[in-house]
């Protein structure tokens, strides 16, 4: 596997495996996608002819046990990851995984350990990139000591147009479709464990705020997953945590995180991935430049390649941390039903 071709096969082309993990394998010397299977026929020969590969299976699970292939890259919606992850794996290939990686901790965590029964396969999930400009100078910051200690922290991803009453249903809004998976909840919770780690405990209220929705067939169901969340959290590093999750809130400010400490405060604008601080004694919060030899940028496919060819291991994202925002995912959604706070493992 060092040095021979590293064998692709897609499930799944949706749209951000179609924009970044195609090209970005393509990119990759000595590999070589060689199937895909989407939705149906037609659509996987559309990507197929899009993109040069030279197989199209009907059924995933052909696809997966063929011995054309030695690596699976998942681009489905989520109720899907835990299955195609098991069937990979237990063909003995590699497997890259969408972001959202499953329906709920339970799926993740057996993932998880099916992932370590094969400690010589390549389990990576599709991270998340929002912060990656910035997630390095937050961490050197933090270790430096300009926050102290970190007391609170406010993190804002909403959405700043107005509530679409008319929009068709979309499988984000469908929990047999995409689990406990809320909007960009998982994903924003995954960049801010790199800096601060995880929470111990959660307390969460979430609304449902259109109940109904056409799906694609015109026919009116219920809106499973809500579009507004409000989430109180204990991290682990001792900080009270107000993360606020929506697509109602029109013409709101622009997302961004907001880190207090007992001697500074830093606060990411991330709308212009800017970053700013300042700290005991000063006046105002100026900008805080981000080295260019310290900024991150999307490296999943190369990272995935070479952690295949073992020439490095896996940082964004281990199925650890999956897990993590897996566990984080469902107890925002039992603690918004119980009215209880729940509380996670460190």
């Amino acid at each position: 596997m060092e040095k021979g071709a590293i064998r692709i096969g897609i499930v799944g082309a949706g749209a951000n495996t179609r924009l970044r993990h195609i090209p970005g394998l393509k990119a990759q010397p000595g590999v070589d996608l060689v199937s895909v299977c989407n939705r149906s026929r037609e659509s996987s020969g559309r990507v197929a002819a899009e993109f040069g590969i030279p197989t199209v299976y009907d059924n995933w699970l052909d696809l997966v046990d063929a011995d054309d292939t030695d690596a699976i890259v998942i681009g489905t919606w989520p109720y899907l990851h835990c299955p195609v992850t098991l069937a990979a794996l237990e063909a003995s290939k590699h497997v890259l995984c969408e972001a959202r990686m499953a329906l709920d901790a339970g799926e993740a965590r057996l993932m998880l350990e099916v992932a370590r029964r094969s400690p010589d396969l390549v389990a990576q999930v599709v991270p998340s990139p929002f912060t990656f400009k910035v997630d390095r100078t937050v961490q050197d910051l933090i270790a430096k000591d300009y926050l102290g200690d970190v007391l609170a922290i406010d993190l804002q991803a909403n959405s700043r147009s107005f509530v679409d009453t008319e929009a068709p249903l979309h499988w984000r809004q469908d929990r047999d479709l995409s689990g406990y998976n809320v909007l960009t909840m998982g994903i924003w919770y995954e960049a801010l464990m790199r800096w601060v780690g995880p929470a111990t405990k959660v307390t969460a209220m979430t609304k449902v705020n259109v109940p109904l929705r056409r799906d694609a067939e015109g026919v009116l169901r219920a809106v499973t997953v809500p579009d507004h969340v409000e989430v109180l959290c204990d991290m682990a590093c001792g900080a009270l945590a107000h993360l606020r999750f929506s697509a109602v809130t029109g013409l709101a400010p622009a997302d961004g995180v907001w880190l207090y400490g007992s001697q500074g405060t830093l606060h990411l604008d991330a709308s212009k991935l800017a970053l700013y601080g300042g700290r005991r004694g000063d006046k105002e919060m100026r900008p805080i430049e981000v080295p260019a030899e310290k900024q991150g940028r999307w490296r999943v496919e190369e990272e995935f390649i070479n952690a295949v060819r073992g020439i490095e291991k896996v940082k964004y994202t281990t199925f650890e941390d999956g897990v993590k925002y897996m566990e984080f995912t469902e107890a925002v959604a039992r603690s918004a039903a119980t009215g209880k706070a729940v509380g996670l493992g460190v």
